[in-house]
């Protein structure tokens, strides 16, 4: 279902997302992250539609629907690291740490911070150029948001 946009993404020089695929890839990362405690569950799923349809302005069935879009990615993409890095070379560093930030409150919508999440994390924020201390800074503002 994804495979030409998975090569698209995935070649030597990918062109910029537009709108739809940028939106497929940030969400199948959230989702992807969502996954790596061997735990996906309501709120996980439910964070990640709130995230979406405060990122893309989108309605409450609309967020739903590409969520379960994304789920089927991320079961189709990559490993983490070339997807990632494809990611990379398409969003802007800005707009990587805002991503890291969802990630954070992906991972913290369940009020547990698996080691698994933690690892995953911290290589997916290297994966996208964002430093260990963007990314902690990232973390304390989503556990602000959660206080």
């Amino acid at each position: 279902m994804f495979g030409n946009f998975l090569k698209r993404l995935t070649a030597p020089a990918p062109a910029p997302l537009d709108d739809t695929d940028a939106r497929l890839a940030l969400g199948a990362l959230l989702v992807r992250v969502a996954k790596s405690d061997e735990h996906y569950d309501g709120l996980e799923a439910a964070k990640i539609d709130q995230l979406l349809s405060r990122r893309y302005g989108l309605n409450s069935a609309q967020a739903d629907e590409l969520r379960e879009q994304c789920e089927a990615l991320e079961f189709e993409a990559p490993d983490t690291v070339r997807f990632t890095r494809a990611i990379r070379k398409v969003v802007d560093l800005e707009d990587r740490i805002g991503v890291i930030e969802d990630l954070w409150a992906v991972v913290l919508a369940d009020g547990v911070r698996d080691a698994d999440e933690n690892t995953l994390l911290r290589l997916v924020a290297n994966l996208l150029g964002v430093t260990d201390m963007q990314s902690a800074k990232a973390r304390h503002r989503m556990q602000a948001d959660l206080e």
